[in-house]
């Protein structure tokens, strides 16, 4: 997993910290003893011989102790997951082999805490996937019982431009953006969001992002996400935008045009990018 993060830092034990903050006292009555005969402590190469003080003793003797760090949290748990098609030795594995779970978050603090040493999608070999999911999604894969009955937006991105969308992607999910776009579902807490999470699958000649929402049967819920999602990615008007089912039909909307006239669910297929409904805006002359 080390080969997908970046800012690894040399790792410091909190015993060799402490030394650094230590407060060592001098006694004023005892008779000074020359250096060669001065007893010594007994070092250690783990522990300090220093004694560090806790707050509360700090407090008590009048120093300044800074207060504890605010902690902002988010109104959803969710977790980062990757996948790599190929492990080593260029084996390729299957779908639910290459996932691997790389750290929850639920607050403002430990979501830049992970943002910031994740490897950007440009670093990343073809073809491997970043997944964000819902902390109620078990497994980020289509027949989990949240995704099933739901689907998923996909914008195909050329190669260079995807480090900059898939950031506000994630951004916008993390930052409840999305929230007007459909009702609570019944779960935990309160119940789910209508997005269940959002992917960047880095492809060799292109990249590709999708947003998951959890129910399909509802096209005025789809056309809410997919005005929000174009807003939030600030994408022009001509962005060609698919949408496709994990397991059922997609009910008719008047802007999107069946690829090849068969579209078929992500578990029909076995495929998340092929045979998807192809949305486009409508020209001037159908608006009049």
């Amino acid at each position: 997993m080390a080969g997908y993060f970046s800012n690894h830092s040399q790792f410091q034990t909190r015993f060799a910290n402490a030394a650094s903050n230590t407060t060592t006292t001098t006694a004023t009555t005892t008779p000074t003893i020359p250096a060669e005969t001065r007893p010594r402590p007994p070092t250690s190469r783990h522990f300090s011989t220093s004694v560090a003080h806790p707050p509360h003793e700090e407090r008590d003797r009048g120093v300044d102790v800074p207060a504890p760090l605010a902690v902002h949290p988010l109104r959803n748990t969710w977790v980062f997951w990757f996948r790599q098609q190929r492990a080593p030795g260029n084996k390729i594995t299957n779908y639910e082999e290459g996932i691997k779970k790389i750290a929850s978050f639920s607050s403002v603090e430990s979501f830049w805490g992970l943002q910031t040493h994740l490897s950007p999608p440009s670093a990343l070999l073809p073809t491997t996937d970043y997944l964000l999911f819902h902390a109620g999604v078990r497994r980020p894969v289509w027949e989990d019982p949240l995704n099933r009955t739901g689907g998923k937006w996909i914008i195909r991105l050329r190669k260079g431009v995807a480090d900059r969308v898939w950031e506000d992607l994630v951004m916008g999910v993390v930052g409840d953006m999305f929230d007007e776009c459909g009702t609570q579902g019944e779960g935990e807490e309160g119940g789910w969001p209508e997005i269940c999470g959002c992917t960047i699958s880095v492809r060799q000649s292109e990249d590709i992002v999708s947003l998951w929402n959890r129910v399909d049967g509802d096209a005025k819920v789809r056309e809410k996400i997919r005005d929000t999602l174009r807003a939030v990615l600030n994408l022009p008007p001509s962005t060609i935008m698919e949408y496709k089912s994990n397991n059922g039909v997609v009910s008719p909307s008047p802007f999107i045009a069946h690829l090849n006239h068969a579209t078929t669910d992500s578990m029909q297929d076995k495929s998340s990018f092929r045979n998807s409904a192809i949305e486009r805006m409508p020209s001037i002359a159908d608006a009049s």
